[in-house]
């Protein structure tokens, strides 16, 4: 019996880094695409911050050049700050088998340059104005011949038929219309539509996080930067309020993107109290607020949510997901943008495969899924360090033992090793600390410690 061909080989749900990056790729090497965006691009978004592993994708896709021309400011580094110096600095001798002595600074800084990545022959990334990017990306994508459909909301997908088919409305059209592919790609984001509709969804046991942002022009980024190269590096600003912290993020030579992270249970449920939430944490930090205070509110606050979380399975028969729409961890590392992109650049070689072998099952996507769980768990554990004991972070960036290695992890090499001897050593030393009631560090403890080394999807 004959298969009815489809309307294309493959319908991508979301038009975000994911969608664009995947139809880039796709379309590049002759596939018959569709992506279904349900907003107009421009428009807003959070995670303006990429990290340097992003770098191998533009320059897959030809697109380095137009991330040049439009002009986006160059991540050359990152920097976290923390107010008193007192609360970081001991001399602890002794404890760590290696370490005679632990003195974590109340700033920490880190150039990409400092580590050669393959594949990637520049010495910065880019921070981005999401909607100037977003758009670049999926403009691109319909460049290289991806259908694209904006303003189209997708109801459903019914795997139920001989080629999965997409059924959506759109503009005011009110008649249910469908698209049929070979394979259907959620890359919904934050929404994850087919994470929703097959119930795979899992909430996060350990990080609730919440985020209030906007952005500020005229930002004296030199309140932080201990050198002038510094104004344009990401900033983590530590408060002394628990799970909590700041981002500094160029978007442009004068426009900053300053965003509050904070737990579930600090997150006010009116507007009002969430800005009054904002600025306190802010005052936080005197320098800082200082600095925001006499700089410009270009917007209104906009706050995120349920920002952790994972899905039992990221792939099926005739289906997968990539980028936010199959994991989302903490904003913490700046890695949403570029999870998006490597989860297109290693799921689109599947996909190719499978269209060329006419096999659609889950297993011809298990390269996919082994690699991005595995780079998502080492982000996670990454993460969970971080939240349980930040000042560890900040002493390992400072210890030439592990210096290289951590930053093999911010670059974004996260994909390769099952078990990144770096992050081995700061769990250990986690533990310790935690069964130390004496060690001066066990009071600095954070309490996300629920299943923290499990990763908690199936």
């Amino acid at each position: 019996m004959a298969v009815t061909k489809p309307d294309f080989d493959v319908a991508i749900i979301g038009g975000g880094p994911a969608g664009g990056s995947m139809g880039s790729y796709l379309a590049k090497a002759g596939v018959s695409c569709v992506i279904f965006e349900r907003e107009l691009f421009p428009r807003p978004h959070v995670g303006e911050s990429l990290v340097p592993s992003a770098m191998r994708v533009f320059r897959d896709l030809d697109f380095l050049d137009q991330m040049e021309e439009a002009k986006f400011p160059h991540k050359f580094g990152a920097a976290w700050t923390a107010e008193d110096r007192g609360a970081y600095d001991m001399n602890f001798q002794g404890g760590f088998k290696d370490v005679d002595v632990l003195a974590p600074e109340s700033h920490v800084d880190i150039r990409f340059n400092e580590r050669q990545q393959d594949g990637v022959d520049r010495e910065y990334t880019y921070h981005v104005d999401r909607s100037k990017f977003d758009l670049m990306l999926l403009q691109h994508a319909n460049k290289l011949g991806s259908a694209v459909y904006e303003g189209v909301k997708v109801n459903a997908v019914d795997f139920e038929a001989e080629n999965p088919v997409v059924h959506f409305n759109m503009g005011r059209n009110v008649k249910d219309m469908g698209v049929s592919a070979r394979i259907v790609i959620d890359a919904s984001g934050r929404n994850t539509f087919l994470g929703n509709q097959l119930k795979l969804k899992v909430k996060d046991p350990v990080f609730d996080q919440y985020a209030i942002h906007t952005w500020f022009n005229n930002y004296d980024r030199k309140v932080f930067a201990k050198k002038d190269e510094h104004r344009d590096f990401i900033f983590i600003h530590f408060l002394p309020i628990s799970n909590t912290w700041i981002w500094q993020i160029p978007i442009t030579g004068s426009v900053t993107s300053i965003g509050v992270v904070t737990q579930k249970k600090n997150f006010a449920k009116s507007r009002q109290d969430r800005e009054a939430f904002f600025w306190g944490a802010v005052g936080s930090r005197p320098a800082l607020s200082d600095a925001l205070r006499r700089a410009d509110q270009m917007h209104a606050f906009k706050d995120e949510g349920d920002y952790s979380y994972a899905m039992k399975q990221v792939c099926g028969d005739r289906w997968l997901m990539i980028g936010d729409a199959g994991r989302f961890v903490d904003p913490i590392f700046s890695t949403g943008v570029s999870i998006a992109l490597n989860s297109s650049r290693f799921a689109h070689k599947n996909v190719l495969a499978a269209l060329e072998k006419g096999d659609y099952s889950r297993q011809s996507f298990s390269e996919f899924e082994n690699k991005i769980r595995l780079g998502t768990k080492n982000w996670y554990e990454f993460i969970s360090v971080y939240y349980r004991l930040n000042v560890l972070f900040t002493y390992f960036v400072g210890d030439p033992r592990y210096r290289l290695d951590v930053l093999k992890l911010l670059q974004g090499d996260v994909y390769d090793d099952a078990a990144p001897p770096v992050l081995q050593k700061m769990k250990s030393m986690v533990s310790e600390v935690e069964n130390n009631e004496k060690h001066p560090w066990h009071k600095l403890l954070g309490d996300m410690t629920v299943d923290l080394f499990r990763e908690v999807s199936a």
